[in-house]
């Protein structure tokens, strides 16, 4: 009861600050309006059944359009665990328009980019792929979710798709050297512990 009054009141405070927010047309105040409950559904819903080695929400309050999450490495893999911290940016018309992930840590990947944003078939723009490379239905839709996507990016860590590489480097040791990839990722967990290297 008490979880369901802060979810209510939280929406009122910061519905009230989005819808009238100078600049915006009443279109793109009612979209972020819409954005923000449906943010708002899905952090509670997070908060009452979470995924096991999953931890996310928004950073603060006041802004339920960025939020930070803790991936926990999958068992059995290279990256088990490791805690790896990572933020989400959620535009103003989401769920229309997929998020934005970056892992704030040190990563070592194929399918993140050096500078940690994600590059993962979920978070790309809904419809067909310019490219070729995917299907418009591997794409961000609509009845996607924030725990689809974190739970897409575990999978992505135990399964690197090394054919569509954001990091190049990595998705070449991944193919060709193995044991070096692992040694990588070994490091990274131990850094993300604060553990020395081994």
């Amino acid at each position: 009861m008490l979880l369901e009054l802060y979810f209510q009141r939280t929406i009122i405070k910061i519905s009230n600050k989005f819808m009238g927010s100078p600049g915006r047309s009443n279109i793109e105040n009612m979209m972020a309006g819409s954005a923000l409950r449906r943010l708002m559904a899905e952090y509670k819903q997070l908060t009452l059944n979470p995924p096991e080695g999953i931890i996310a929400g928004p950073v603060n309050e006041e802004n339920f359009f960025e939020w930070e999450a803790l991936i926990t490495g999958p068992e059995g893999t290279c990256f088990e665990g490791g805690i790896f911290p990572a933020k989400l940016q959620f535009p103003p018309d989401y769920p229309l328009s997929p998020p934005k992930m970056q892992f704030v840590c040190e990563m070592f990947h194929p399918n993140i980019y050096a500078d940690g944003r994600v590059c993962i078939s979920i978070l790309h723009a809904p419809g067909d792929d310019p490219m070729g490379y995917e299907t418009s239905a591997e794409r961000w839709s609509p009845v996607q979710s924030v725990e689809k996507i974190l739970l897409s990016v575990v999978s992505m860590l135990a399964e690197p798709n090394d054919e569509s590489g954001a990091n190049v480097d990595a998705a070449k040791m991944w193919r060709e050297d193995r044991e070096q990839f692992n040694k990588i990722a070994e490091r990274l967990v131990r850094r993300t512990l604060d553990l020395p290297p081994p």
